[in-house]
């Protein structure tokens, strides 16, 4: 029983943090305002970090390196305490635990990376009905546009109503269901 909760609460916050840095991230690559409070958020959020870790790992042209590497971190940390709580002898398992916990920390980034869209389709077609004009529209609308744009060329409006976030919101699922979840059982099985 405590194992479950102690398993709970970790995912919990390896995962938030994941996402701030993925949020982070893209942020960053989308050129959204950074005179924003939720971008004020993320940054304050994750400056603990992301300030140190940009010492040791530079920028790529303008991709912040630095933050996608804390997100892998954070996720390889998650994976190793989950197996850490389930009493698995990792030293006596041998080498291919570690290429199973590097792929189940990837998958945990690229689930993160899905959620961290879904979330902000979501969040910017409840805030167009509620408030259009509210402050952070302008953060989702910079998040958002890289994928609903190539949705949008296809998908015309019909009668005035744009049903390219629904169709985004169906396709990230089915990645999530089909693809992410096909592989992250194929690497538990190493367990």
């Amino acid at each position: 029983m405590l194992s479950t909760a102690l398993n709970f609460l970790l995912s919990t916050i390896f995962n938030l943090l994941t996402l701030l840095f993925l949020l982070r991230f893209f942020l960053q690559l989308f050129k959204a305002p950074f005179n924003n409070p939720l971008t004020y958020m993320v940054v304050s959020l994750t400056d603990f970090a992301v300030k140190p870790a940009r010492r040791i790992v530079p920028s790529w042209g303008k991709i912040d390196l630095s933050t996608l590497m804390l997100a892998l971190v954070t996720q390889l940390l998650l994976q190793f305490c989950l197996l850490w709580l389930r009493d698995l002898p990792i030293s006596l398992v041998g080498n291919a635990i570690w290429a199973s916990l590097i792929g189940m920390s990837l998958l945990g980034v690229f689930r993160a990376i899905l959620d961290v869209f879904f979330y902000a389709i979501l969040l910017q077609v409840i805030l167009s009905w509620v408030s259009p004009h509210s402050p952070i529209s302008s953060v989702l609308n910079s998040l958002t546009k890289p994928i609903l744009a190539p949705i949008q060329r296809v998908l015309p409006t019909a009668g005035g109503m744009d049903f390219s976030p629904v169709v985004a919101l169906i396709l990230i699922q089915m990645l999530n269901v089909s693809v992410i979840r096909t592989l992250e059982q194929q690497l538990l099985n190493v367990f």
